[in-house]
């Protein structure tokens, strides 16, 4: 195991000798050209750099000394890093775009559930291949406290693999293995708290006042009782409030947005950046080339205000993104908010994060299924899909976490839904409690007063397998057809791709019978993988067909890239959008419907004249003619390849009368 190794923050020579200070770290045995190369990121990303220090830190000495230090530390981060991942650095600085490809797939997974350990996860690369996998996220797998872990969100050490799944040479050999086969490895970096048994909140309890100012500490609650006026709750049944009394009977309080256990990072202090900037690097230095960003929105903390997606919160992220495209170029960022679909939007960015969980489409799936009726995820997709070049989306059916039904209100109100009542329909649907549901969900957070909840479940126990219903497996499917033709990188909760069920005995585990997420964590469901292959099964009809669109849409060049426009094919029940591109150098465009009713669709010719005549069905290989309409089976989607007339080779316009 490699021991823990506290950040550099020796201080060093003031602004204007940041280029000595450099120097002065190089080591003999990096070579003038590779000297050069550093150098050079360095004059490109430092003014961009120090604008964000400066902004979030303001303009003084103070100021300058922390960023002096940490070109230092970067420096050596840099020097320490194995020249494997420097020649990935200089491949993904070449081809940017690199996550944008048609053949992205990625899969999710907790180490110890899924295979064991980290030698069980090395073991599995043959399957991911199979699958075709070319990203792997591994839950958290740090240290973090046996009882109060929060499902390894309450990090004890960023730099320690958690004992029971291996050590951190471990991670690093899978991280190298992954990547010799193609499969890039993310990670969580939970970046607004770590456990209270970090060494640093550990130093803070005894007193030491370096690392008490990591922390929101307060000798007694005249401030806590201050922010408090304006920040929510956000586990009120683990303890009111932002705050919890520090356990040695002080009488100080620690801020703790989450859990008691998780104390939250003062990143006010610019200390605190450059220890957690350490901590960021030391992990992509061993192979890590993506990290989720945890709870990205509660970062910075401003008295008066929610303390939720401040500006402040913005710019760190984007001081984070220079520091990384400096020291560690290969490294992405992927968001993680759960929070009104406008503030999702604003955290992806080349500058911030490149990538981002999209819950608005997942919710909204989930919502028409429901409903059999796509008319919000439809709106969704016309007006809230487009993202800035060079960023995507992560598109998923369902992840580790519980399903919250994240659409805006206003949205809803223009479609004549009652945001509330809706919510209120969707959770009753969803954990079996309105007449004639298919879904096996379970309540998470339940208040039957209220009707508030969010929902636990498989994607398989949701969408109707676990009760047998007919239209389950269809279901399913359908769900994947969206995620994988709609842009961006798709993301399989890993046995969902076999039918994985809910685990019926997820309450028995020692610490998990309050938090019924575990239920759709379930351990390896290795009978049904067994029957992957076996087509006449459950499980293998629902492998060789997934299996089918994911290599599919692998050859299906228009898949590529972000850009979508929506289709409306003027049935409430039908979903439609459009992906242009160009196949064997013709330009085409490959339109998608996909029919969430239980009864089959009609698109009428008349919805469908702005299309050339003749469209081929992508997904059976037969040609159709669209003067005749369109049927689309219960459940069902297609996708259709129309080839553009020269005339038709204009930008197209969007829902809103924009050229894209």
């Amino acid at each position: 195991m490699l021991p823990r190794r506290r950040p550099r923050l020796t201080p060093v020579p003031p602004l204007q000798n940041r280029p000595r200070a450099l120097d002065e770290v190089r080591r003999p045995e990096t070579t003038e050209q590779e000297w050069a190369r550093f150098t050079a990121r360095v004059e490109r990303e430092l003014p961009r750099l120090t604008s964000l220090f400066t902004r979030v830190y303001g303009d003084s000495d103070r100021t300058n000394q922390h960023l002096t230090a940490l070109l230092v530390q970067l420096a050596e981060s840099w020097q320490e890093r194995p020249a494997d991942l420097r020649a990935l650095d200089a491949t993904r600085e070449e081809d940017p775009d690199w996550f944008l490809a048609g053949r992205m797939l990625g899969g999710v997974c907790y180490v110890d559930r899924y295979a064991t350990d980290l030698e069980g996860v090395r073991a599995r690369i043959p399957y991911f291949r199979e699958l075709g996998l070319t990203y792997l996220h591994l839950m958290p797998l740090f240290l973090a406290p046996e009882e109060n872990s929060d499902g390894g969100y309450a990090v004890s050490s960023y730099r320690e693999v958690s004992p029971a799944l291996g050590d951190m040479a471990q991670l690093t050999a899978l991280a190298a293995d992954l990547r010799a086969n193609g499969i890039a490895l993310v990670v969580d970096f939970i970046f607004n708290h770590t456990s209270n048994e970090h060494e640093w909140a550990q130093r803070a309890l005894a007193g030491e006042k370096e690392f008490e100012d990591y922390y929101w500490i307060f000798p007694d609650r005249t401030m806590p009782d201050q922010y408090e006026q304006t920040v929510r709750e956000i586990f009120p049944d683990d303890h009111p409030g932002s705050f919890v009394p520090m356990p040695d009977g002080s009488g100080r309080w620690v801020w703790a947005t989450f859990h008691s256990f998780q104390w939250d990072l003062n990143y006010s202090n610019p200390a605190v950046f450059r220890a957690m900037a350490g901590e960021m690097l030391f992990l992509a230095n061993q192979g890590v080339e993506i990290l989720r960003m945890d709870a990205v929105a509660f970062i910075w903390k401003q008295l008066g205000t929610s303390s939720e997606s401040l500006p402040e919160a913005h710019l760190l992220l984007q001081a984070f993104n220079a520091v990384c495209r400096i020291a560690a170029p290969a490294l992405l960022f992927k968001s993680e908010a759960i929070v009104h679909p406008d503030q999702v939007a604003e955290y992806i960015s080349l500058e911030e994060c490149q990538l981002s969980y999209n819950p608005l489409q997942m919710a909204l799936i989930w919502n028409s299924l429901a409903t059999r009726d796509g008319r919000l995820l439809q709106q969704a997709l016309d007006r809230r899909h487009a993202l800035p070049p060079g960023t995507a989306w992560v598109n998923y059916v369902r992840s580790h976490d519980d399903i919250g039904w994240t659409f805006a209100d206003e949205d809803a109100a223009e479609l004549g839904i009652d945001g509330f009542e809706h919510r209120r329909f969707l959770n009753n649907f969803y954990v079996g409690r309105f007449p004639g549901s298919f879904a096996r969900g379970i309540p998470f957070q339940d208040n039957p007063a209220t009707g508030d909840c969010r929902i636990s479940g498989t994607t398989a126990s949701l969408a109707g397998l676990e009760i047998g219903d007919a239209g389950g497996l269809d279901r399913i499917l359908l769900a994947h057809s969206i995620v994988l033709s709609t842009g961006g990188v798709p993301l399989l909760y890993l046995g969902d791709e076999v039918g994985q069920l809910n685990d019926p005995d997820w309450a028995e585990e020692p610490g998990h019978a309050e938090d019924s997420r575990w239920a759709h964590r379930p351990h390896y469901p290795a009978d049904r993988y067994a029957q992957r292959l076996n087509p006449t099964t459950e499980p293998g009809m629902l492998y060789s067909r997934l299996r089918a669109l994911i290599e599919l849409r692998a050859r299906t060049p228009e898949f590529a890239g972000g850009t979508l426009i929506g289709f409306d094919a003027k049935v409430p029940s039908v979903v439609g959008y459009q992906r242009p591109g160009s196949h064997e150098g013709v330009d085409t465009l490959v339109v998608c419907f996909a029919n969430v009713g239980d009864e089959p669709a009609r698109i009428d010719p008349l919805t469908l004249s702005g299309l050339p005549s003749s469209a081929l069905d992508v997904l059976t290989g037969e040609r159709l003619d669209l003067r005749r309409g369109l049927t689309i089976a219960a459940h069902g989607f297609t996708w259709l390849r129309v080839a553009l007339e020269p005339a038709e080779t204009a930008p197209i316009s969007g829902p809103d009368g924009t050229r894209r």
